[in-house]
């Protein structure tokens, strides 16, 4: 791979501020890309802007919600003037929300983590395919291995359901936004070392990570380590590179074979 596979392109990623979505605009901006962080935390996005701007990157912050589409429109309106078409999406924002047994998880939790994952996922697309469509581009979607080959986490019911949506949405599109010279494709990471966790409210279930862990859960790759965000990033830099020119409708597992154990 060259030495700069995203130079001068447009890179639109959401929650950009931590985790998964840090790593991805620290990764692509290093690779010459100029870089869209978008969020709901202005101090976790202007932090990732500084590193990049510090280090000679390009990168500017927008504070949002995914859940909002005429916010996310205007931020594209926004982008789109300021460095040209986006050539790169990356809809990474998303939440672990409530796990609870059926009993307990209440209509308004399961509601609220589809709008979050899933609803976000799709306003996301849309609002920037408009930005796309002429001069192509890629679009990635983060999704999990709990939509798509782990579905034995106690009470991950609406978290999964949204991640399973989320893998279906990327199928169905990849065949229309083809004619539009736009490639789509899935990322599904198993365990990162992300705080993603630690946000996660747990109602009448254990916590997935500790001692009554669901055996299909080891990581055999690792020795049970979590992976890091960096290694999802570079996949995303893969996937969002002219190295990837006809692969669309993916979806890759990143899980060190955790969703393959006996």
């Amino acid at each position: 791979m060259h030495d700069h596979p995203l130079a001068r392109r447009t890179c639109l990623i959401t929650g950009a501020g931590s985790g998964i979505g840090r790593a991805m605009a620290l990764q692509f901006a290093h690779d010459g890309a100029e870089v869209a962080l978008v969020g709901r935390s202005a101090d976790e996005l202007e932090a990732v802007a500084k590193q990049i701007r510090d280090s000679g990157g390009i990168a500017e912050a927008f504070v949002a919600d995914v859940t909002d589409a005429p916010g996310m429109a205007d931020i594209v309106e926004r982008v789109v003037a300021q460095w040209g078409p986006i050539k790169v999406a990356v809809a990474n924002a998303g939440a672990n929300g409530v796990w609870a047994p059926l009993d307990k998880l209440s209509v308004a939790d399961f509601r609220e983590t589809l709008d979050n994952n899933l609803t976000g996922t799709f306003i996301t697309l849309k609002v920037v395919y408009p930005a796309m469509k002429m001069h192509g581009g890629s679009m990635i979607v983060v999704s999990s291995i709990n939509g798509t080959r782990i579905y034995s986490n106690r009470g991950s019911h609406a978290y999964s359901s949204s991640k399973a949506g989320q893998v279906a949405l990327v199928k169905t599109l990849a065949p229309e936004l083809g004619l539009d010279n736009i490639r789509i494709n899935a990322i599904c990471p198993g365990a990162i070392d992300t705080p993603i966790h630690d946000k996660t409210v747990r109602q009448g279930v254990e916590d997935p990570n500790g001692e009554c862990a669901d055996p299909h859960t080891a990581i055999p790759l690792t020795d049970n380590r979590p992976g890091e965000p960096e290694q999802v990033a570079k996949l995303a830099r893969f996937l969002a590179s002219d190295d990837a020119q006809h692969i669309t409708g993916a979806v890759i597992h990143i899980d060190g074979a955790q969703s393959l154990g006996g």
